[in-house]
């Protein structure tokens, strides 16, 4: 059935419309008009003035709503992350799962398997953080699951994991140039992070393919003077993009900053949220504003997508185009969905946040 979306801001996801209708029916947007062209017919909805804006995308969190998915690895989990990433503006997330045994590996892929058989939604599919990165570089990752990849390992995760793994997070420098290319090859959009990479190494490995890296500053090498590390790879480099935690506790809004100001639409958001647990290999334990493991290393936010905009317009600075480009737009082009997300055009998928003066999200469509 037709509906029609009245008396709203719009963002595009290229500019601000004012006295425009959104027009959608069977799940798609099929036109964007000023309000003296709406026709008559069909269903309209009123959104009282707020802003109306694409539907954001987290391409990193963990659960959400009490549920960590890497515990249970089951569909009740993905749901409820879903519920939580909807009520902070986000249609669409990855689960990610990190460093972690092979069996955990092997239940979240059948658990994202079921959630889609049986009509889950928001899922755009499994990221991996893990296992095969640096232990030099862990940070709240567990030692006893790094590995370096050898063939077998990547044929497995191929086999098992086809059209469920989108996305996985390595460290380059520990992982053989032809089994990234496989990964890739694949489908599988490889995000270099939990590196102690030197800066030729990370550039090199970027030169080569990997279009992006994993929470910008968080476990990788740092840009020095004589060492420029990954950072200093990730600035240089004209088309990798990299992700940000933009809560002010992963990285100071003054990072965030200086870092949009170099990589412009290079930087992306990403939640990087967890749920307590206080079982299982991993611990997440709530402290305030932030989760911490057993040893009180930081090892979650307890961001929203949605939250993450707010800081980085009112912390950091960034225009609210900008802010929710990094937040939709950006990520959509990323995982290869910039013709299906991102944006409230013609063709594109109804999926959509309304949120009020405050930022606050008053509706997801």
């Amino acid at each position: 059935m037709p509906v029609t979306y009245l008396n709203a801001r719009i963002f595009t996801g290229d500019r601000f419309l004012d006295d425009h209708a959104v027009l959608t029916d069977n799940g798609r947007i099929i036109g964007v008009l000023p309000v003296s062209e709406v026709p008559g017919s069909g269903e309209t909805v009123d959104l009282q003035g707020a802003t109306l804006a694409p539907a954001l995308i987290d391409l990193q969190i963990y659960g959400g709503n009490g549920q960590l998915f890497p515990l249970s690895t089951d569909m009740a989990s993905l749901a409820a992350t879903y519920e939580y990433c909807r009520s902070g503006g986000a249609a669409w997330f990855m689960p990610t799962v990190p460093t972690s045994s092979r069996e955990v590996m092997l239940r979240a892929i059948q658990a994202v398997r079921q959630y889609w058989e049986q009509g889950g939604k928001g899922v755009l599919g499994l990221h991996l953080e893990g296992p095969f990165i640096n232990a030099e570089k862990k940070g709240a990752h567990l030692q006893q699951y790094i590995t370096t990849p050898a063939q077998a390992d990547i044929d497995l995760l191929l086999e098992q994991g086809q059209g469920i793994i989108k996305m996985m997070t390595l460290a380059p420098e520990c992982c053989a140039p032809q089994l990234v290319k496989q990964l890739q090859d694949a489908g599988i959009l490889v995000s270099a992070g939990h590196s102690n990479a030197t800066y030729g190494q990370a550039y090199t490995a970027f030169d080569n393919g990997i279009p992006a890296a994993t929470h910008l500053f968080n476990a990788m090498s740092a840009l020095q003077s004589r060492a420029p590390g990954m950072v200093g790879a990730i600035y240089d480099h004209d088309r990798v993009c990299a992700s940000v935690v933009a809560d002010g506790i992963h990285v100071d809004f003054a990072s965030i900053r200086i870092s949009k100001k170099i990589m412009g639409p290079r930087l992306f958001l990403i939640t990087d949220a967890v749920a307590e647990s206080r079982t299982g290999d991993y611990i997440y334990i709530f402290d305030k504003d932030r989760y911490v493991n057993a040893q009180g290393t930081l090892s979650g936010s307890c961001l929203t997508m949605m939250q993450a905009v707010k800081n980085c317009v009112q912390q950091v600075g960034i225009p609210l185009d900008e802010a929710l480009r990094m937040a939709s737009a950006y990520p959509a082009a990323l995982a290869g969905m910039d013709r299906e997300l991102g944006r409230i055009a013609a063709g594109y998928q109804a999926c959509m946040v309304a949120f009020d003066e405050n930022l606050n999200v008053s509706r997801m469509i």
